[in-house]
């Protein structure tokens, strides 16, 4: 398994090339810092200090994924967003700031950020969040993970980012895929919800298990709803996939 300098599995776009970031902060040691620790990723980073100088980056790079701070000189990282957006719709973006209220965390979801993290953060939690996100929206993928995986009748492209179960398509969002394919990596395997939440959203596991169980109920309505159940639950330990009975 090809892995990056800090030991993690390595990170690339669909194609094999570099995931290109891009980091938005108007101090520039931090954007210094942030960008050589993703740098360390083998991604290819960009910097800007303000809202005018980050269109003008995004246009060039066509970024992944954005890192991106509430506050900068010219304006606010909500109305970057919108313009971030219209040059490239499907970008992932990470929101920094210095404020934890709840209302600026709505403020940023509903700008249509994908995440948020508060000053002051580790380098660590930025660069797991970042992984997380372009894992579940589609955008990376580890070099030596092969396109097709099979467990009993249930059958995903990774590539095509498909899921059949007895050759009837499965539809299913971005994390509910993510999910689905950890536990096909993992067949007849019991997960526990910390794994599955370290893996698949790429967060600590403190408070956070309804989350699992919420996206296994949404994966169980798809792929078992009507058919043998495929995905178990192993009470006290987590979560087990498995080709269903004959």
């Amino acid at each position: 398994m090809n892995t990056t300098r800090s030991g993690r599995p390595a990170l690339t776009r669909p194609d094999g090339t570099p995931l290109r970031v891009l980091v938005v902060d108007d101090d520039p040691d931090l954007a210094e810092v942030l960008s050589g620790a993703l740098r360390y990723e083998g991604w290819r980073i960009r910097t800007a200090g303000d809202g005018a100088s980050a269109l003008a980056a995004a246009r060039e790079l066509l970024p992944d994924a954005v890192v991106l701070d509430v506050m900068l000189p010219d304006t606010d990282g909500f109305a970057v967003l919108r313009d971030l957006h219209a040059v490239k719709p499907d970008v992932c973006v990470l929101f920094l700031t210095a404020r934890d209220a709840v209302e600026d965390r709505i403020a940023g979801i509903t700008a249509g950020g994908d995440d948020y993290v508060t000053k002051p953060f580790s380098l660590e939690e930025v660069v797991a969040r970042l992984r997380g996100l372009l894992r579940r929206a589609g955008m990376a993928r580890q070099p030596d993970e092969g396109p097709r995986l099979v467990v009993g009748d249930l059958v995903m492209d990774e590539e095509a980012r498909e899921v059949t179960r007895a050759g009837e398509l499965v539809e299913l969002s971005p994390t509910e895929f993510e999910l689905l394919r950890f536990l096909m990596r993992n067949p007849r395997r019991v997960l526990s919800k910390a794994q599955i939440l370290d893996r698949v959203w790429s967060y600590d596991f403190g408070g956070r298990a309804h989350v699992v169980e919420l996206y296994i109920s949404y994966l169980r309505k798809k792929v078992d709803a009507g058919r043998e159940p495929m995905i178990h639950t192993v009470r006290g330990a987590g979560y087990v996939l498995k080709p269903a009975a004959q």
